[in-house]
């Protein structure tokens, strides 16, 4: 009998052990749940974040974007402005100058009056950065003249301009206006 309580003890110990594993592996899965519902929102709540940030970088990148187009269409609707004030005193001199061509009886002093005109534009344009181009005597240059003829001429003039039809102009160091030459061939 002795033999039958002790294998009765030694089954109860082990049902007990046996629950008691089954409870800390219970517990372990509870734990183990927790733990991945716990990420899931940590990643749901990153996720979220993530996507305010996207939807408030988006917004202020359209706000820069019409901003910047705003900005760009009064720039090009104003960029001659600085110029043309500047040339009005030049408009106002040649309105001068044509109320006394009308009453002028000696030619000398108008022409003097319109050659004071072209230089005072000539000055506010090269203030401005406008640049007269020198083309002749030079090499033709394809990036800088626009040949329109060529004409025979000597070998120290072949490949050279000859002569220029209309002036070329740069502003700022760039090319606004090629020179219209004639080459020696």
């Amino acid at each position: 009998m002795e033999d039958q309580e002790t294998s009765v003890d030694a089954n109860e110990q082990s049902n007990e052990s046996q629950n008691a594993g089954d409870a800390t592996i219970a517990s372990e899965m509870e734990q183990q749940i927790l733990d991945e519902i716990s990420a899931e929102d940590k990643l749901k709540d990153e996720l979220a974040q993530a996507n305010d940030k996207y939807l408030r970088l988006f917004a202020e990148f359209d706000n820069f974007r019409r901003r910047t187009s705003k900005e760009r269409v009064e720039l090009l609707q104003t960029a001659g402005k600085e110029v043309i004030a500047a040339m009005l005193p030049v408009l106002d001199d040649f309105d001068r100058a044509l109320k006394a061509m009308e009453t002028a009886t000696d030619v000398v002093p108008v022409k003097e009056g319109v050659a004071l005109v072209q230089n005072k534009l000539k000055h506010i344009l090269t203030s401005k950065g406008l640049k007269p181009m020198e083309a002749k005597g030079q090499p033709f240059d394809g990036d800088l003249h626009e040949g329109i003829t060529s004409i025979p001429a000597g070998d120290e003039l072949k490949g050279k301009v000859v002569d220029e039809l209309e002036k070329g102009y740069y502003l700022n160091d760039k090319v606004i206006r090629f020179a219209k030459v004639v080459v020696g061939a």
